[in-house]
C-alpha cells in the first residue's frame, strides 16, 4: 500500500500516453488530477471504475478537474482500452513502473490463493499546486466518481 498521504507533495512523473505522447504532472500544474492506477486495462473491475469516471467526466471537467489512468499496460493495449469503452481521458502507459513505483502502488497481493506481485488499485486527487488533496486505497469501482468528488 502506498505511504503518500492528505498533504504530501504529488511525486513528479512523466511517461507516454496510450497514442506515445509526452506526459508529465507539469502539464497539470494550475489544474487539479485525479490519477487514478488500475491493474490491467480491459480487466471487468477496471473497465467498471474507467467507465464509471467516463460517465460522471463532463461532472469533473465542470468542477476544474483532469483525470489520468495509468497501468503497466503497453501502449496499444491502452488505446484499445480507451477506443473499445470511448474514454475521454488519457491512459498512461507505465511498463517500466517508473510512475507505479513513484506513487508506491505496487506490491504483493493474493487472488484466488495465489500470490504474485501487482498494482494496487489507487487514486490521488492532486491540487492545483502539485498537492495531494486525497488519497483513495478502497476503491469503489462501480461508484468510484462519487467517492472522488
Amino acid at each position: 500500500m502506498t505511504t503518500l498521504k492528505k498533504g504530501d507533495k504529488a511525486p513528479n512523473f512523466k511517461g507516454k500516453t496510450e497514442n506515445n505522447a509526452q506526459i508529465a504532472l507539469e502539464d497539470f500544474k494550475g489544474k487539479k488530477l485525479v490519477l487514478f492506477f488500475y491493474p490491467k486495462a480491459s480487466t471487468p473491475g477496471c473497465t467498471a471504475e474507467a467507465c464509471n469516471l467516463r460517465d460522471n467526466y463532463e461532472r469533473f471537467v465542470s468542477l476544474g478537474y483532469e483525470i489520468l489512468g495509468v497501468s503497466a499496460d503497453a501502449p496499444a493495449k491502452q488505446l484499445k482500452f480507451k477506443e473499445k469503452y470511448q474514454l475521454p481521458f488519457s491512459l498512461l502507459a507505465d511498463e517500466n513502473k517508473e510512475v507505479i513505483h513513484a506513487y508506491k502502488v505496487w506490491g504483493p497481493k493474493k487472488f484466488m490463493g495465489k500470490s504474485y506481485e501487482g498494482i494496487y488499485r489507487t487514486t490521488f486527487v492532486i491540487d492545483e499546486n502539485g498537492v495531494l488533496e486525497e488519497v483513495i486505497t478502497d476503491v469503489k469501482t462501480n461508484d468510484h466518481a462519487a467517492q472522488i468528488i
